[in-house]
């Protein structure tokens, strides 16, 4: 795949940390409404790509482009985030003592400061909106319910909420069923995937059952660069991928 047809572009990223290569020349393609599952080893290399990606860690070489030719590289996090990449974090960081429906409001696409927001009159189509989101991480019914007393899951759901509110095009999830029950993980699956009809999305992840739900093309990480790509069964037949990974 060229760089047109792909929503994020990386070649040849190279990142040292006192001499530590973090990222050895990894190149990766993810194409547009495409989502991928990335796993590997601890100190793969995974987070830093989501940094790196984000604008958090500039690296030593390579390229990264987004949505066909937007430089990452020549812009800052605040800036890649009103690009349209959003990153949701392995801990959710929802505001606690805030309603459900609040937090979505306060996450709002070119929204005001805080104090502001919840000053500020909704539109028909924000509330609209909102009510959308709700009704897509299935916190609807919460929607009156303080943050700080959902379950752990459903902070994650919301705060997967509170990106759409944002209305990114690349969603970055780091390790989202960590920590959750088997159903709680089960409608992740079922999340994400509704998610991905619409947005690009990657999912760095640990569970292998979770990662078989999903059902996408799998990137395998290992000391910083792509060890090998293709279907779940495929990277997980492969001999190097049995031996630094899935053999331990």
């Amino acid at each position: 795949m060229s760089k047109q047809g792909s929503i994020l572009y990386l070649d040849g990223i190279t990142v040292s940390f006192d001499g530590f290569k973090a990222l050895n020349n990894l190149s990766l393609i993810i194409g547009e409404g495409e989502m991928r599952a990335i796993i590997g080893p601890n100190g793969a290399g995974k987070t830093t790509m989501m940094d790196v990606i984000t604008g958090k860690t500039r690296p030593d070489a390579g390229d990264a482009l987004f949505s066909g030719d937007i430089d990452l590289l020549k812009r800052d996090e605040a800036d890649i985030a009103r690009l349209g990449i959003g990153r949701k974090f392995q801990r959710p960081s929802v505001f606690e003592s805030h309603t459900v429906w609040d937090n979505i409001e306060l996450s709002l696409a070119g929204h005001r400061g805080v104090v502001e927001s919840l000053f500020h009159k909704l539109s028909a189509r924000e509330k609209a909106r909102i009510e959308e989101v709700l009704d897509t991480v299935g916190l609807a019914s919460q929607a009156s319910r303080l943050a700080a007393y959902l379950s752990h899951g459903q902070k994650q759901w919301l705060e997967i909420g509170m990106l759409l509110a944002q209305e990114p095009k690349l969603l970055l999830v780091d390790e989202p069923v960590a920590g959750m029950t088997d159903d709680e993980t089960a409608e992740t699956a079922k999340l994400l995937k509704k998610i991905a009809k619409e947005k690009a999305v990657v999912v760095v992840e640990h569970d292998m059952s979770f990662v078989r739900e999903l059902g996408v093309k799998v990137t395998v990480l290992h000391e910083g660069s792509v060890l090998a790509e293709g279907s779940l069964d495929t990277v997980s037949a492969d001999s190097r991928v049995i031996e630094v990974y899935l053999g331990r």
